[in-house]
This record gives C-alpha cells, structure tokens and sequence, in this order.
C-alpha cells in the first residue's frame, strides 16, 4: 500500500514537473478544449485562426443563421457564445487589435 502511494506521488510530481500542470488540472483542460472545438467547429475555423478569421467567420455564419433569413435565435445565440469564447481564449498580443481597421 505505501508503495502505491509513492508511486502515485511521484506520478503527480512527475506530471507536474513535465507539463508544468497538475494532473487534475490537465483533466479540466479536456472539457475546455472540448468547448473550444465545438466552437471551431461550428463558426468553421482551424486552431490557428486569428482574431479577424474569427469575427469574419462569424459573420458570415449570421448570414445564414440569422432569423431574417430562415435561421433563429437559437442558432446567432450559439455563433456569438462561439465567437466570444474563442476571441477571449486569443493570446493577448492578438487582441491589440480590436479598433483597427473599421
């Protein structure tokens, strides 16, 4: 019994001392990536898509998810949850941005 528990121990050590991440934090990560695929997904985007990619996606999802055109509310509900979710997981240096060019 104490060599499992040793072991375990060196496990989390060893987990943290190699992702810089505890082993439970690494658990949360799954169902926070797994958001942002659904939002990749859906706004139609690839992991390396900047911050106008973003915006520019959604757009054009709007365009045909709007209610005026056949879509509802629903659906922009979704596109904008998943446009904000990734513009806020952006790296900072993307969003130095945001009043430039409109």
């Amino acid at each position: 019994m104490a060599r499992l528990l040793i072991l375990a121990l060196i496990a989390i050590v060893g987990c943290r001392v190699l992702t810089g991440r505890w082993p439970w934090e690494l658990l949360g990560i799954s169902a926070h990536s797994s958001e942002e695929a659904r939002a990749r997904a859906l706004l139609g985007l690839g992991k390396r898509a900047r911050r106008q990619d973003i915006i520019d996606a959604h757009r054009r999802l709007l365009s045909r998810v709007h209610p005026d055109k056949g879509g509802t509310g629903e659906q922009v509900l979704q596109a904008n949850a998943a446009r904000d979710l990734l513009l806020s997981r952006l790296p900072d240096r993307d969003h130095g941005n945001s009043g430039q060019g409109r």
